[in-house]
């Protein structure tokens, strides 16, 4: 039960949050799970997997694309979402917010404030929701972890054939007591869990 809370947690920090691909790393093929190929790989001066997603989906750009990235439809991120805070939005291009996640005992509940850049190529229809750690905007709290090393990247690839190709990646640093061969063993469980409800949600 313990680990399916952290993973809950670590879901919602790492969908909420993308930065630029510059470890170099490769990336390792882990499994393949509902038609979700998934892959993890280790930081580079750290000991904290990353992750990676790719699946192929039957879906209408539009309904995707308003689905993911979108700050106000947040309900699928995860059910311990104690309190979030938009602190700007405009549609389709620039989302900030600060959110506070209820963490499952015994750890310390975690806050962040996000930076998300929303791209569309106009020639293909490639979107890309990019989101980064917003620092000195909102102060520390005491009572709180604060979230800041991170990153994520949707990018959602639409075909003339109806499918949608979908990629995630994601790295979080959870801060705080959580052990990293407890994070690296749970990790992958992320992307799993996220696009799954993509799949689920806009195939209703």
């Amino acid at each position: 039960m313990r680990n399916i809370q952290i993973v809950c947690l670590l879901t919602l920090f790492l969908y909420l949050a993308p930065i630029a691909d510059l470890s170099g790393q490769t990336w390792t093929f882990v499994k393949e799970r509902d038609h979700i190929k998934l892959y993890s790989r280790v930081e580079e001066n750290g000991s904290l997997k990353s992750f990676k997603g790719v699946v192929d989906i039957h879906a209408d750009m539009e309904k995707v694309s308003a689905m993911i990235g979108n700050v106000t439809n947040f309900e699928w991120w995860g059910e311990n979402i104690r309190e979030i805070k938009v602190l700007f939005y405009e549609k389709d291009k620039h989302i900030q917010y600060y959110l506070i996640y209820d963490a499952p005992w015994p750890f310390t509940d975690r806050d962040l404030v996000a930076d998300v850049q929303i791209t569309t190529d106009p020639s293909t229809g490639f979107r890309t929701i990019y989101s980064r750690p917003l620092l000195n905007v909102i102060p520390n709290k005491p009572d709180l972890i604060r979230v800041t090393n991170y990153w994520q990247r949707w990018t959602i690839q639409p075909s003339n054939n109806g499918v949608i190709h979908l990629t995630l990646e994601g790295f979080i640093d959870p801060a705080g007591s959580v052990p990293s061969w407890l994070y690296n063993m749970i990790v992958i469980e992320t992307p799993l869990k996220l696009m799954r409800e993509v799949q689920k949600r806009v195939n209703k």
